[in-house]
This record gives C-alpha cells, structure tokens and sequence, in this order.
C-alpha cells in the first residue's frame, strides 16, 4: 500500500503503515452498468427515468449500456402480426441481454408488475446469474400489492438471485416487506433545473383559476372524476380552466363527459405531451390534480412541486408518502369529485395557505435531486459487486 498522503513534520521517510491499514479495502469502482428497462415513445414514469437516469450516469462517469424492452420491431412489418410479432421483439432482447451480461459489471433492471415482469425483467435477471453479473432489480409501479399476492411465489425465485432490490418509496418497501422480501429506497429523480419555480413564484391575481392533469388517459387514473370535480369548480369560478396532458384509449370517452358536464369549451386535452414540454405545463398552472386509483410515487407530483404548483391528489398508495397532507399538499379521497373539488376551491379562497404550501412542497423535493440520490444508487452497486455471487442474503 502507498505511504500516507500525509507524514507527521519532521519525519524523513514515512511510517510503514499499520496492520489496520494494510487490511483496509478500497471502495469497488463502478465503471459500466448494463441499464434494462423501456425508453419513450410512449413517455412514461418508468421510461423517463430510465432514459434520464442512463444520462446521468453517463455524466458521472459511468458506461451505460442500455437493452431497451420496448424496442422498435425489426423488420417493422412485423408490428403488424398478432400472434408472433412478441418473437419479433423477445429474441433479439434476450440476445441483447446474453451480450451485455458478458460485458458490464452490473445489471440495473426496472421492473414492473404482471406480464411486465415475467417477460422482461426475470429473464433479464436469470441471464445475468447465468453469466455472473450482479443485479439489481429497481421495482416500480403502483400496483405491486395486488402483483405480489398472485404471484410472490414465482417471483421469489428471481429475486434470490438478485443482489439487491431497490424501490423508489417507503411505500413500496412496506408492500414488500409484507411478504418477507426486504428492499433498500433509492428514490426517483427529479430534474431541479427543468422543473424550476419562476422566480416569482405567487397565485396570478385577476386571472381565471388554471388546472392541470397530467396522468395518462386510463381507468387506474380516474381522470373522470377530474372532469367531474372540474365541473364543481366552474360553478364558483366560471372562468376556470383545465389541461389535460396525456394520451391514452379513454380520451375519446373524456371528451364526450366533458361534453356531457357542459364544461368541454374550458378544457384542453394536449394529447401526449414530452418531457421537454411539461415544465410549461407546470408554470402555467395554479393547481394539479392527480386523480389516479392507484399509485406509488408519482413522477408528476413531484414535478409539480418543483415547478411551484399547488398539488391536490387522492391519497391512495405510495402518495402520501410523497406528500404530507395540509403541509405540502391537499390529500382527498379517491373518486370523490366533490372532495376534490372542495380542496381546489379552498386553495382559490386561502392565498396564505397556498402560499405555505408551495414553498414547503419545493422544499420537499430537494432530495430527489441527482445530488441526493447518486450515493446512494452507487453505493447499491457497489454493494452488487462486492455480493457473494451476485445474490442477496
């Protein structure tokens, strides 16, 4: 081992170092991770994590390879044959698989509940034990209680073989400590400088109240009882207005009770909105309201809490893990339009409230920065590396 950095004064040569000193391990380097998971199109929680998280690591340093699950289909005619278009698209991802297995140290799996797991991430974790690499299975998705009660057996398996399992909320490690399964937290990241306050950040007076939805347009979001509480709102705020950012097969089906509520001249449906566009969408809203049935820790609240948008949102799942009610948002009860209205109207009528929950809310956010959360992502891979055999005790 090297002399120390630093020699006592006076002294000629350095000490021979201690027996301690000798036996002392240098942290595992991580150098080249292989990251699984999907990247947009369509935009998503999972995908754009994973698409910001491999350029982060980048940034720090570290090599990403990425196998994406949700690859465009080669030849693209295949896409068109039900059936035996899913051969099209699993054998060159288990390839792709087989070929990073045998190049990087890691493997980073985002996995998610149902089909999702056993078709992407179990063959991604089986593979990589085949060939030695260590993985770390990241477990996202909202819907993990009701997974892990089918199906905890056949996952059980898999995730002996992984060196870690890390979720992105205390809710999700609760949900898999109920089934004897620990997990460390190593929470979502949220880009500070994107999803930024406008320096000042206060209620627009004397303009109409601006709401915003930013779910994706299916049944576990419930954006109908969004409509419904808008409708509420419009009756003490005529002027009112909603945006609806995101796509999805209920879009038909919202726009016709939009129709139906009389309020579809006030609300703007965006269809699928980028990344890159939803930092406006924030701004430019006073409320967001999350009305999904189900959840763990969603990216768009903690988006709008940077960007200084007042949050009000069931508190179903992981939320209010997230969020603490009265002090960083307004938590309602799920598919109760006229609760969920009520919050929106008290935030309109409250400036001081409102006021001590934006800034609480953006302070709230600050450790899902990329500051916050590279330590600790890289301390589970080096954790990975230095596990006997890649798996978890």
């Amino acid at each position: 081992m090297n002399a120390p950095l630093h020699a006592a004064a006076g002294q000629a040569a350095a000490a021979p170092a201690s027996p301690a000193a000798a036996l002392e391990v240098r942290p595992l380097e991580v150098r080249h991770i292989a990251l699984v998971g999907p990247l947009p199109p369509p935009s998503g929680g999972m995908a754009n994590q994973a698409l910001q998280l491999a350029g982060l690591l980048r940034e720090a340093g570290v090599a990403v390879d990425f196998v994406q699950t949700n690859a465009p289909y080669r030849p693209a005619w295949a896409g068109k044959l039900r059936g035996v278009r899913a051969l099209f698209r699993m054998l060159p991802y288990l390839a792709a698989l087989w070929r990073a297995a045998g190049r990087v140290q890691v493997f980073h799996v985002m996995a998610n509940s149902g089909w999702s797991w056993h078709l992407f991430a179990a063959p991604a974790i089986w593979i990589a034990h085949l060939r030695g690499t260590p993985v770390v299975v990241n477990y996202r998705g909202g819907e993990a209680a009701n997974f892990l009660r089918q199906a905890a057996a056949w996952m059980r398996p898999s995730l002996r073989r992984c060196a870690a399992l890390a979720v992105p909320s205390g809710f999700l490690a609760h949900v898999f400590g109920q089934h004897g399964i620990a997990s460390v937290i190593v929470p979502n990241i949220v880009n500070l400088e994107r999803f930024a306050a406008d320096a000042a950040c206060a209620p627009r007076a004397g303009g109409p109240l601006r709401l915003l939805v930013a779910r994706n347009l299916e049944d576990i979001y419930d954006n109908a009882s969004a409509l419904r509480a808008f409708a509420l709102v419009r009756q003490a705020h005529p002027q009112a207005q909603l945006t609806v950012a995101g796509s999805g097969p209920l879009r038909g089906a919202l726009e016709q009770l939009a129709r139906e509520l009389g309020v579809a001249q006030a609300v703007r449906f965006t269809g699928r909105v980028d990344t890159a566009g939803m930092p406006a969408l924030y701004r430019d809203a006073d409320i967001m309201l999350n009305p999904s049935l189900i959840d763990n820790m969603p990216n768009s609240v903690l988006e709008a809490l940077a960007s200084g948008t007042l949050v009000v949102s069931t508190n179903v799942g992981g939320v209010p893990y997230v969020v603490e009610d009265g002090r960083t948002a307004l938590l309602v009860p799920p598919a109760d339009p006229a609760a969920m209205a009520q919050a929106v109207l008290r935030l309109a009528a409250e400036p001081a409230l409102a006021a001590a929950l934006r800034s609480a809310g953006r302070a709230s956010v600050t450790q899902y920065a990329w500051s916050s959360v590279k330590p600790r992502l890289l301390d589970v891979y080096r954790q990975a590396l230095a596990s006997k055999g890649g798996r978890r005790p």
